[in-house]
């Protein structure tokens, strides 16, 4: 709750005061990866550039399906720690939240909303700090259905590329075998030869040899 009866939610969204911007900061996570039931911190940044002093009173977030935002994921810690911090005009602040997502929340990308809410003389603001993708993960070494589909893929299509290959091989090694046949036609050639000889001095040297 905001003061003493205003209701902390997105469901009943609040305006943001003029002059504040907010920023967000994923320390170390460049990846915005989130595992599954295990805390996430990030920072975020508020500047006052507006007429009067600020007071936080809280930060929260929602998980929501990326394609429908309407579609609720899960909503997250609603962080109220801080106790009422002011911020002064001209005056840049940072604030640590960490939310947790359900550990038996699927693997995947979904769409972080994260929210500031502050007072301004009692009355309530909010600011939109991020409203982007992260990106949640199994914690361990467990493999998630996908990844086991994408590695049985991969290893089916390595055997067909070996099957293929293998093939490839084994008809370059019968081409190579295959040499051209050469015929002698022996018989052919010794009768014609005899024909051309009949009656020269060979052909008596090879009738005598016949003998």
């Amino acid at each position: 709750y905001v003061g003493d009866d205003t209701p902390v939610s997105s469901e009943e969204p609040l305006s943001p005061a003029p002059g504040v911007e907010t920023v967000c900061v994923f320390p170390k996570n460049a990846g915005k990866i989130v595992p599954a039931g295990e805390e996430t911190e990030l920072l975020v940044g508020l500047q006052n550039e507006g007429e009067s002093t600020l007071n936080v009173v809280a930060v929260h977030s929602t998980l929501h399906l990326p394609y429908d935002h309407k579609m609720y994921g899960q909503n997250l810690t609603v962080q109220q720690s801080f106790y009422n911090a002011s911020v002064p005009v001209s005056v840049q602040a940072t604030f640590p939240y960490t939310f947790a997502v359900s550990k038996f929340l699927q693997p995947g990308a979904y769409d972080l909303v994260g929210y500031i809410v502050y007072e301004i003389d009692q009355h309530p603001y909010q600011n939109v700090f991020y409203n982007g993708t992260i990106e949640v993960v199994e914690v361990g070494g467990l493999l998630s259905v996908e990844s086991v589909f994408l590695i049985t893929l991969g290893i089916a299509l390595l055997g067909l590329l070996g099957l293929w290959a293998y093939g490839q091989v084994q008809q370059l090694s019968k081409k190579t075998k295959k040499g051209p046949k050469v015929e002698l036609g022996t018989g052919t050639t010794d009768a014609n030869m005899d024909e051309w000889l009949e009656g020269t001095a060979f052909a008596k040297d090879k009738a005598k040899k016949n003998k």
